[in-house]
């Protein structure tokens, strides 16, 4: 499926997406137990995160530090005071509009940075200011996550707003301590870096340990594992074996990768989908519609140009894949209902699908737009006569395979007509 989005100049990433949603227990039914697929998503997260880390220029993220947590705040706020004022209006409990604005609120790591990379502006301005909110979601989803699971009834007195606070103190002092450190030396050099940087195996080994032993620790700290790779992955970046490290460690995550874009289409359940199609669409609509102005509001707000803020903007339009662990958080703690979960589900995943497609046609269609095309049919047509053409040659050449078997199956009957004739004339 991944070829076939290639084919039609389209992401790869959805075809996977759709892969998995046609593999699993709803689809096909060829992985009813996700639990392994689930395991090696988890890990190509963590990779990514810790190849992003290495790729970082740390003068450049320092910049964007600013507009990155101003950016980040006025997503979560607008999200979270939407949710409340829906759910005020809608009479359901304050928790569960609290969750999903949670949810709503977060955006994809793994999508925006795939989607930037394979554009090529993963290391523009553009990856830089993205890159920087980002983070700044992943680092908010430690006191979400608190705030989430407290919010049950039976454990809310146990986990106050000095754990949150201090959790949130050590995930920001982390990165701050890290950069000022790493800001004021030269490349480091690791222990038996000389030893090792020939080597590609060793190397290999070697810089997924640090990474999972990094993701590990920041788990037992109660931060996001995908955190702690993120900060090991600015270590080994800003060390004389970044070189060395990020040829051998890009083609296991980009494996791993697919790995998870298999998970997200697993969790899409397609009898749930049918039953409550026009629903869930409405809202997949009305979220990435909504996530995409409020994105490049922000960002225009807080000095980004035009052009970067509309791609910066676009790629942040969908829900994160953290947002799943809140929805099942605030589940198993009993403060989200069985059907607002699996409708938070179902977004989440079609958002994710739809999100590169929605990228696609709105750079086109941005880049028509100066062209003062008559309508948007017209610029439509235009953006994508390539893939209109290769769809009018594949359906020609069905067509012409459909006249060629019908020709031949005329031709059987003539002639089984024929011998019948024969035989009865014998």
């Amino acid at each position: 499926m991944g070829l076939g989005f290639l084919r039609l100049r389209q992401p790869p990433l959805v075809g996977f997406i759709l892969a998995g949603v046609a593999l699993g227990p709803t689809g096909l039914g060829f992985i009813a137990d996700s639990a392994n697929v689930t395991l090696l998503a988890e890990m190509g997260v963590i990779v990514l995160l810790f190849f992003i880390g290495m790729e970082l220029s740390i003068r450049a993220f320092i910049l964007s530090l600013r507009q990155a947590l101003l950016v980040a705040g006025g997503q979560i706020g607008v999200s979270v005071g939407v949710a409340l004022l829906v759910s005020a209006i809608s009479g359901t409990p304050f928790a569960e509009g609290l969750i999903l604005g949670f949810v709503v609120a977060l955006s994809s790591t793994v999508v925006a940075m795939k989607m930037l990379d394979d554009r090529g502006e993963l290391r523009s301005e553009t990856g830089r200011i993205a890159v920087g909110v980002l983070i700044a979601q992943d680092i908010a989803v430690v006191p979400m996550l608190i705030l989430v699971t407290s919010l049950g009834g039976a454990d809310s007195g146990e986990i106050g707003v000095l754990q949150i606070a201090v959790k949130m103190l050590l995930a920001i002092g982390l990165l701050g301590g890290l950069l000022w450190w790493l800001g004021r030396r030269g490349k480091l050099r690791l222990p038996f870096s000389a030893a090792i940087e020939d080597k590609v195996e060793i190397l290999a080994l070697g810089a997924l340990a640090v990474c999972f032993s990094a993701a590990a620790l920041s788990g037992v700290a109660g931060m996001s594992p995908a955190y702690g790779a993120f900060l090991a992955g600015i270590v080994i970046g800003n060390s004389t074996l970044r070189s060395r490290v990020i040829p051998v460690i890009e083609p296991i995550q980009s494996v791993l990768l697919v790995a998870f874009f298999l998970s997200i289409g697993l969790l899409i359940d397609l009898t749930f989908m049918a039953e409550h199609l026009f629903l869930v669409l409405s809202l997949a609509i009305v979220v990435i519609a909504a996530k995409t102005v409020l994105n490049i509001a922000l960002l225009r707000r807080t000095g980004s140009p035009p052009q970067v803020a509309l791609v910066a903007g676009l790629s942040m339009a969908q829900i994160g894949e953290f947002s799943f662990v809140l929805a099942a958080a605030g589940l198993s703690a009993g403060a989200l209902d069985l059907d607002a979960y699996r409708i938070a589900i179902a977004v989440t995943a079609l958002s994710l699908l739809v999100s590169p497609l929605w990228v696609s046609i709105m750079h086109r269609l941005d880049g028509l737009a100066a062209e003062h095309r008559e309508s948007y049919r017209h610029a439509f047509a235009i953006a994508y006569a390539r893939e209109l053409a290769e769809v009018s040659r594949g359906g020609a050449a069905l067509l012409g395979i459909g006249r060629a078997l019908r020709v031949r199956y005329r031709a059987l009957r003539l002639a089984r007509q024929h011998r019948r004739d024969r035989a009865d004339g014998e």
